[in-house]
């Protein structure tokens, strides 16, 4: 009888202990490794910048941009939000949006089409959140300045 609550007691430890180190690996994942790194960045820029391009609520912000300067910083930005190996060297998003006065709408139609982007490219509803969750104090840098 003994015996049998022993190793009982082993079994349990060893399940828990593997689910306990599963727990913190998962953890120590960054966003940015989460939503599967550069490649996937890329691809969600990629989305966003088209989405960008064809909605007419927007796109008369993007007038004047160069499109590859703006990939490549949107880039660097979104991999730096993400905890990724980037460092974002532009201009701040404050100095960047000052003297566009983007209004609350089109700011949260911008947001949407990153959703959009994102759902495009198959990042899962949880990590949508999160990655709102880490762009979303970047609002009042960005809006009616």
């Amino acid at each position: 009888m003994n015996q049998r609550i022993f190793f009982l007691i082993i079994i349990i430890t060893s399940i828990m202990s593997c689910s306990v180190q599963k727990q913190t690996t998962e953890t120590q994942q960054t966003l940015y490794q989460a939503i599967g790194g550069a490649p996937q960045v890329e691809k969600i820029v990629d989305a966003f910048i088209i989405n960008i391009a064809n909605d007419p609520q927007v796109i008369g912000y993007f007038t004047h941009t160069n499109v590859d300067y703006f990939r490549q910083g949107f880039i660097q930005h979104f991999c730096q939000a993400l905890s990724g190996p980037c460092t974002f060297e532009g201009d701040s998003m404050q100095d960047i949006h000052t003297g566009m006065y983007i209004t609350e709408g089109d700011f949260n139609r911008v947001v949407e089409l990153l959703i959009k982007a994102l759902e495009q490219t198959k990042v899962s509803y949880p990590l949508q959140n999160k990655i709102l969750n880490k762009l979303a104090p970047l609002r009042d840098d960005i809006i009616k300045i």
